[in-house]
């Protein structure tokens, strides 16, 4: 009989913390998992990823009726409308489908559902609603959220100064929307209420927007959002907003210095990153503290420095990415049960999921020439244009390309970039490729089924060794 209530215990059941807590049940442990929301699954289920993708594709949908592109293929639609509260009400029952699913997947395999709140009282210990729970492991998964914008107080309640939680639960379509921050998510959001017949502005600090992502598929994916009618402002600081009347006055200067101006919004999205959520969990009780960016340093197994205590996801150094917190969600728990678990973190693909999708994997071109000392001679790109691959012509999809990085001398794939309508679907055959380090002629001669938009990336790989045929 072990001297603990549980073998492992989580807290936090996002994509990280529930897989692990599966997994680790799965394995044989007495598995326990602390949640306060009322319902499983995290931001990312409940406020986040899947929500968000349940807004996207109603709203792209619409818009594709709205704008006559189903008009150009023959579908004639003499009256249509919008129906927000359905289409609100898609989106809560998407969430609340897969939130009931987690909740059928822990009785399944035997996980505990702790509700509440989780706080360390020792290495072994934490406290929850009052009562002392044990366990010989315990892993912190409890994820991330908003950095706030100093000077700009969000109030999802109120409607006008939201976050991305609030963006997703408007219940009208702002005549103007500004969005602060050109990431992801503010581009995700944006999409939405852009498609719904908003006007959308993107003031972002740096001089470009997608940071982190390759230089080529930025500058692209600049051109086709202003295509689409969004309005950017570059390398512009935020200073302040205020309620007046119906609307929001947000004041903005160049982030280089210079004159102050106010932009009038309906809804202001504050939408700059997001930040580890560590408080309250009483790390300072068992010796164990944050790095400078507020995060839990883990060692390959992500365990902590404290013996039995382990780390995974936005509370650990890395993308802050649902498919990422899985799959170390997955590799704690086969590590707790004496397995090899791994996470190969050079290879975690990003999507941003916009019309067309943008997807990446590995080096961006400028890391790779980084990574070889600045020598631009050592890799060599391969790209191709969707507008020539037939499935993409055909489904009038013509924006955005495939572009492989490969090393020059041994021929290596070292990074792919996609801008393609279902790239985030694509970019999973790059990333497995490479996880079998692929060089560009493997792929240049894997055979793609025709007509598909995945056959770009065999053209790029072409391009990289020589000449793509469609070009």
């Amino acid at each position: 009989m072990s001297d603990f209530d549980y073998d492992v215990l989580v807290i936090g059941s996002g994509p990280g913390g529930y897989v692990a807590a599966i997994r680790a049940a799965q394995l044989g442990l007495k598995t326990a998992c602390a949640e306060s929301r009322e319902t499983l699954g995290g931001t990312c289920l409940n406020v986040g990823c899947i929500p968000s993708k349940a807004m996207l594709h109603a709203s792209e949908l619409y818009n594709e009726a709205a704008n006559g592109t189903l008009a150009k293929l023959g579908v004639k639609i003499d009256a249509m409308s919008l129906d927000l509260s359905t289409m609100q009400g898609q989106r809560v029952d998407a969430v609340k489908g897969l939130t009931g699913g987690i909740e059928f997947l822990f009785k399944k395999n035997k996980v505990t559902w702790l509700k509440g709140l989780a706080s360390f009282t020792g290495a072994n210990t934490v406290e929850i609603n009052g009562e002392t729970v044990t366990a010989k492991n315990i892993v912190i998964a409890t994820g991330s959220s908003v950095t706030p914008l100093p000077g700009v107080e969000v109030d999802n309640a109120g409607g006008k100064i939201v976050d991305s939680t609030g963006a997703l639960e408007l219940d009208k379509v702002p005549g103007h929307l500004v969005v602060v921050g050109g990431g992801v998510i503010g581009l995700e959001m944006g999409s939405v209420w852009k498609r719904l017949g908003a006007k959308v502005t993107v003031v972002e600090y740096l001089d470009q927007i997608l940071p982190g992502m390759d230089g080529e598929v930025r500058k692209e994916a600049n051109k086709i959002f202003k295509k689409q009618g969004f309005e950017y402002k570059l390398g512009t600081k935020v200073t302040g907003a205020q309620i007046v009347g119906d609307g929001v006055k947000l004041t903005v200067e160049p982030a280089a210095g210079g004159e102050a101006e106010t932009i009038e919004a309906d809804v202001v999205l504050v939408s700059i990153g997001r930040r580890p959520n560590t408080e309250g969990l009483g790390l300072d009780k068992i010796g164990l503290e944050l790095n400078q960016r507020g995060q839990i340093e883990t060692d390959h197994e992500f365990g902590t420095k404290v013996p039995g205590v382990w780390a995974i996801g936005d509370v650990i150094p890395g993308p802050m990415l649902a498919h990422k917190a899985e799959d170390e969600g997955i590799a704690v728990a086969e590590n707790i049960a004496g397995l090899t678990g791994i996470v190969n973190h050079d290879l975690i693909p990003s999507v941003v999921y916009t019309k067309p999708e943008i997807a990446g994997v590995g080096l961006t071109e400028e890391a790779a020439i980084e990574k070889a000392g600045g020598d631009k001679g050592a890799i060599k790109v391969g790209k191709f244009p969707m507008m020539a691959n037939s499935r993409a012509k055909t489904n009038h999809e013509p924006d955005g390309f495939v572009k492989i990085i490969a090393d020059a001398e041994t021929d290596k794939v070292l990074g792919v970039w996609i801008i393609a309508t279902p790239a985030g679907t694509m970019i999973a055959q790059a990333a497995q490729a490479m996880e079998f380090g692929a060089s560009s002629e493997d792929i240049a001669y894997t055979c793609h089924a025709h007509p598909t938009h995945s056959e770009a990336i065999k053209e790029a790989a072409m391009a990289v060794r020589g000449k793509p045929i469609h070009m």
